[in-house]
């Protein structure tokens, strides 16, 4: 698996969790619960990992929808 996305905005990461399953690349979020040691306070970054034979197109799909990566 490879790092797609790292934010610090929930719905930047449902978003694009979203616009991938509508083109059937398979992705799983890390980092969600994190809050529980932060304290809701939205420091911490989430990240959105894809297989790395899915990755190239998942960047593509992300320049497309104007989503910053966040690396």
């Amino acid at each position: 698996m490879k790092e797609l996305l790292r934010s610090n905005d929930p719905t930047v990461i449902a978003f694009a969790e979203a616009l991938l399953q509508g083109e059937d690349i398979a992705c799983f979020p890390l980092d969600v619960n994190m809050s529980v040691l932060e304290g809701s306070i939205g420091i911490l970054p989430r990240r959105l990992m894809v297989a790395d034979r899915d990755l190239f197109m998942a960047e593509a799909i992300m320049r497309d929808n104007n989503i910053d990566l966040g690396r």
